[in-house]
């Protein structure tokens, strides 16, 4: 007949398991703390904001993918005329629907960043799944909301969604505004991302750089002789519109829209550095002032160079 362990015996023994699962947890908490290549940095992107005064700060903290959709989705707003209380709601509601991700499936035929169905008459499961057509489809919607600007955000959206369960989009809206400050070029060096791939083996394409200028923010984004490649050169300069430079604030908010979709896309589209005014993104140290010498700082283009 077994012999069955004492009340100490089994005390220890809980004792014990209990402190190994602590351990376990511990060893995967921290070995999520760094990436294959054992750095304190794993592959992600930031934004913060400070309130100003020296006090605290608001961050979200996303994945590199999330990035790239987050500054597409707010490209395609503000291409369109859209303001930036549009692109906090577009943001929000995608934020709720997706959490940022182009997922390939959803409640029913759901798809897409904003969870739109094909059925409904969105589009088809192909066109959804762009985040570029998506976005568009969602911004034509919340176009025709009269005073959307002026609604409540949950109230917006859901005119647009038409969801199950409205409110959910509030508690996004914190979050949202603050990616759209950062996206739409209002809040300057505001993101910050740390790829993986940037100085992996293999040039970047610069070609490849320029389509998607253009996919996002449209034909207009870049002269005619860039958008079609004339140059070779590792290094994209994407002008800001004399139009927009004759007003130094809204040249100043379009050159910081276009330098921080550059860092969204940093792994994507393998940029290694961004520069714009006296600000400089490098792919492994982030952003850093550099002013040169004897020279007016230079607001009238972004300078993306992908990795050679």
């Amino acid at each position: 007949m077994p012999r069955t362990a004492s009340p100490a015996r089994r005390s220890r023994l809980i004792r014990f398991a209990a402190a190994f699962a602590v351990l376990a947890a511990l060893g995967g908490y921290l070995a999520v703390q760094y990436d294959s290549s054992g750095s304190k940095n794993p592959p992600r992107c930031v934004v913060e904001a400070s309130d100003g005064d020296g006090g605290t700060s608001h961050t979200y903290e996303m994945s590199l993918a999330q990035a790239v959709n987050a500054a597409t989705i707010s490209a395609v707003g503000t291409t369109r005329g859209m303001p930036e209380r549009a692109v906090t709601i577009a943001l929000a509601t995608a934020l709720q629907e997706s959490t940022l991700r182009n997922i390939d499936y959803g409640d029913r035929d759901s798809l897409g960043l904003f969870q739109q169905r094909p059925s409904q008459g969105w589009g088809t499961p192909a066109q959804l799944m762009d985040p570029v057509y998506s976005s568009g489809e969602f911004y034509d919607h919340l176009a025709e909301v009269p005073g959307y600007s002026r609604l409540p955000l949950t109230v917006a959206a859901q005119r647009v969604q038409r969801s199950g369960f409205p409110q959910a989009y509030a508690k996004h809206e914190p979050d949202a505004a603050l990616l759209a400050a950062a996206l739409t070029g209002r809040r300057p060096a505001a993101l910050n991302c740390t790829p993986s791939t940037a100085t992996a083996d293999g040039p970047g394409d610069s070609a490849q750089v320029r389509a998607e200028l253009v996919r996002a923010f449209g034909k207009d984004v870049l002269p005619d002789a860039v958008a079609a490649g004339a140059s070779a050169a590792s290094t994209v300069s994407v002008p800001v519109p004399a139009a927009v430079a004759r007003s130094e604030d809204k040249a100043a908010q379009r050159g910081w829209e276009l330098a921080h979709w550059a860092v969204a896309q940093s792994e994507a589209l393998r940029i290694e550095r961004v520069s714009y005014a006296d600000r400089v993104w490098d792919a492994g140290s982030g952003w850093r002032t550099e002013r040169a010498k004897d020279k007016e700082t230079d607001t009238t283009a972004v300078r993306i160079q992908v990795v050679q």
